[in-house]
């Protein structure tokens, strides 16, 4: 038993994360990602208010 350590291990460090230079490139790429989810919540938004968009007929019940 003296082997065995008491008391939680220490996580390893992460090293510091470096801050890039962004380029236009990159803004451009970020800015367009923007839009595209700004656009996604609306359409998520508006098809929310809606009901079922497909129905399934008539349903049979699982009894034979």
């Amino acid at each position: 038993m003296l082997g065995h350590e008491g008391g939680k291990k220490k996580p390893l460090k992460q090293p510091k994360k470096q801050t890039k230079e962004m380029d236009e490139e990159d803004k451009a790429f970020k800015q367009k990602q923007k839009e595209v989810q700004k656009k996604l919540k609306e359409l998520k938004a508006k098809a929310k208010g809606k009901g079922p968009l497909t129905t399934s007929g008539i349903k049979k019940s699982g009894k034979k």
